[in-house]
C-alpha cells in the first residue's frame, strides 16, 4: 500500500514539475492545438491501458488511486497549460494576465466547479477551450 502510495505522489509530483520546467513561454497557437490533441489523445490511451492493469491487478483499488493520482493531474495540466499559452499569445483571452500558477488554479477551479469569477475567459476561444474543459470535467469525474 506504501508503494502504491509513493508511486501515485511521485507520479503527481513528476507532472507537475514538467508542468512548471517546459519551455511553454513562447509557444504559438498551432503549439496549444497541437499539445491540447496530443495529450488528450495520449490521456485517453493512458486511462485505457489504467483500466486494463486495474482489472488486472491483485489490489485493484490501490492501482485506482495511482491511476487517477497520473490521470487527473495529466489533464488539469494539459489545460494549465493551455490557458497559459493562451495568456499570452492573446493578451485579452482572460481578465488578466496568467503566470504558471495563475492558469493552473484558473483551471483547477473550472474543474471543481467554483468559479471564484477572479480569473474569466474573456475571448470568444478560450471560452470556447473552458468550456471543452467543463465537458471533459464531467467525463472525468
Amino acid at each position: 500500500m506504501v508503494l502504491s502510495l509513493l508511486r501515485a505522489l511521485a507520479s503527481t509530483i513528476a507532472l507537475v514539475a514538467l508542468y512548471y520546467l517546459l519551455p511553454l513561454d513562447n509557444s504559438s497557437i498551432g503549439i496549444v492545438v497541437v499539445i491540447l490533441t496530443i495529450g488528450l489523445a495520449g490521456l485517453v490511451g493512458l486511462v485505457a491501458v489504467q483500466v486494463r492493469w486495474i482489472a488486472r491487478s491483485r489490489f485493484p483499488g490501490l492501482r485506482a488511486v495511482e491511476a487517477l493520482a497520473t490521470s487527473i493531474p495529466l489533464f488539469l495540466l494539459l489545460f494549465a497549460g493551455t490557458y497559459f499559452i493562451l495568456g499570452r499569445f492573446y493578451a485579452g483571452s482572460f481578465s488578466e494576465p496568467l503566470t504558471r500558477t495563475d492558469a493552473l488554479y484558473f483551471t483547477v477551479t473550472v474543474f471543481a466547479t467554483v468559479g471564484f469569477g477572479d480569473i474569466t475567459a474573456t475571448a470568444e476561444l478560450t471560452r470556447v477551450v473552458v468550456m471543452g474543459q467543463m465537458v471533459l470535467g464531467i467525463v472525468v469525474v
